[in-house]
């Protein structure tokens, strides 16, 4: 497909150069002009890789080239059912939530093609993926922006098998229905199981009673002391064939959590999704009992920690962020925004719910496991498990074939998480994201991350482009994305061994777009 090497040879020479426009923040990374900061304020005067520069089509190069699997994909206006009688105008890919899953082996090229038919640009990031930095999807940093009636021709190799997802990384678009789930299959898949079942759990907000994700984000940037009226306010950011005018407030207040140690979100949703289903009209995934089922579970929420657990069953961690872990069984499962977790259950004999509960806001999603005869239980149901034992992501021990080589840091990197509810002022260091400041690192080192949470919220931490390993060192299981807990801190590592510009953020969408986001830069 020509215009996808042509549009990547664009884009390349793009970063290469200063420039102007959509790139120029970019463009330093390119140009050895300098332009970024280091953490501590000094002047960086350090030539850093471009994402379409030679070091990432080296590294591409290395990654191999398998079987093309071509997919074409539209971003939208739409109206999605959520069940129950509840339809709602949105934006989506094509007309279904969560969008159409799709699915590869490792080893496969993926050409995937996304026409932008939204009112406003977007972009489109592989959340968890291993993949060229020219096509990570953050724009202003690796690509331009996807104009309304344009498209992006997104290709690269997939290394790494395992659970993932792709969303947008554009304003607070991922808080609509812009999202779908990314399967890697193992060729040499090593579980046995007799069925899988796909589960992605969201937050709800666009579309109810005038409510959108950009007029949240505008209620909660006025901050807890602005003097605004929470009883309503004007929703912006409506598109033309969308609810508007004034719609009620979304601001959550008093939502607590001991597993979150303490504040358990900003946005109070009007409802809680297991596959795009409201939990009086949930999903039935049917089996046999004695079924060996391996769900893959995701949290593509925008403000929300889902506990889970499936009544009258036990789960079995394999993976988690898609990596493969020592095999850990457990009640309840807590993923923060962006985790994913696989787990085997041996099905009973009946009916039985699977239920999300919103952590800290007092509702829950649900879907149901079907293998019997039986009435299905209420929405609310709580079943007991999710009061059990719950895995702990922490005490995971990474399988031995991807745990990382016992090593010392070359480097370590530390950043403050800062801000708070009262200006709404979340960043790192106290500084809000500039695509400039970047923080360095040189290919083949050994990086540690410390990440000191100096705020009173939780933060599910986010890093682009590679896995890094929990606590400080190669026995930790192998994640993407952590929950760091308020005043505490998380110390991760990981290999540099993907060059390019990757972005670090909070995968709370509102914080993020706030300013919690920041670059690690490859030095050229």
């Amino acid at each position: 497909m020509p215009t996808q090497h042509t549009r990547r040879a664009v884009l390349g020479a793009a970063l290469a150069v200063a420039g102007t426009g959509a790139l120029a923040a970019c463009s330093d990374g390119g140009s050895g002009h300098g332009g970024a900061h280091s953490p501590g304020g000094a002047r960086d005067s350090g030539r850093y890789v471009s994402p379409g520069g030679k070091e990432v089509e080296a590294a591409e190069a290395a990654r191999g080239s398998g079987p093309v699997r071509e997919v074409s994909l539209t971003a939208t206006r739409a109206r999605l059912d959520l069940g129950g009688g509840r339809t709602v105008a949105s934006w989506a890919y094509g007309d279904r939530l969560p969008g159409r899953e799709v699915r590869v082996t490792a080893g496969d090229t993926l050409a995937l093609t996304l026409a932008n038919h939204l009112p406003e640009p977007t972009s489109l990031h592989w959340h968890g993926l291993a993949l060229r930095n020219d096509m990570d999807g953050v724009p202003g940093l690796t690509q331009r922006d996807i104009a309304p009636g344009g498209d992006f021709a997104y290709r690269f190799a997939v290394p790494h098998p395992g659970t993932y997802w792709f969303h947008p990384h554009s304003g607070v678009q991922q808080d609509r229905g812009l999202y779908a789930p990314l399967i890697v299959e193992d060729p040499k898949e090593p579980l046995a199981y007799d069925k899988e079942w796909v589960v992605v759990l969201d937050d709800w907000v666009d579309g109810v009673d005038g409510s959108t994700p950009d007029a949240v984000l505008d209620e909660l940037s006025g901050g807890m002391g602005g003097g605004m009226d929470h009883g309503a306010h004007t929703m912006s950011g409506a598109g033309e064939d969308e609810p508007g005018g004034d719609g009620p407030s979304r601001m959550m207040m008093g939502a607590t959590s001991e597993l979150l140690g303490g504040d358990a979100g900003d946005v109070a949703y009007p409802h809680y999704l297991v596959n795009g289903r409201v939990p009086e009209d949930p999903e039935s995934f049917t089996a046999r009992p004695g079924d060996r089922i391996r769900l893959r579970i995701i949290n593509a929420g925008g403000d929300t920690a889902f506990r889970v657990a499936l009544g009258g069953h036990r789960m079995t961690v394999t993976h988690t962020d898609g990596f493969p872990v020592r095999h850990t069984t457990g009640d309840a499962l807590l993923l923060g925004m962006g985790e994913r977790y696989d787990v085997l259950v041996t099905a009973g004999d009946g009916v039985f719910p699977l239920t999300a509960l919103a952590e800290g806001k007092k509702a829950s999603a649900l879907a149901l496991l079907r293998t019997g005869s039986g009435a299905a239980p209420a929405a609310s149901v709580r079943p007991k498990e999710l009061d059990g034992k719950p895995v702990e992501a922490g005490r995971l021990v990474p399988d031995p074939s991807v745990a990382l080589s016992g090593r010392a840091p070359d480097r370590t990197i530390r950043m403050r998480l800062t801000g708070g509810m009262a200006k709404y002022d979340w960043a790192f260091d106290g500084r809000p994201y500039s695509a400039k400041q970047r923080r360095p690192v040189e290919t083949g080192e050994r990086v540690r991350v410390v990440f000191d949470n100096g705020t009173a919220m939780w933060h599910p931490l986010h890093l682009h482009g590679h896995t890094f390993a929990l606590a400080g060192n190669a026995a930790g299981a192998r994640k993407d994305t952590a929950i760091v807990l308020p005043h505490r801190s998380l110390t991760v590592e990981f290999d540099a061994d993907n060059p390019g510009l990757w972005m670090v953020h909070c995968h709370n969408v509102y914080h993020a777009e706030a300013g919690m986001m920041t670059v690690i830069g490859y030095r050229g």
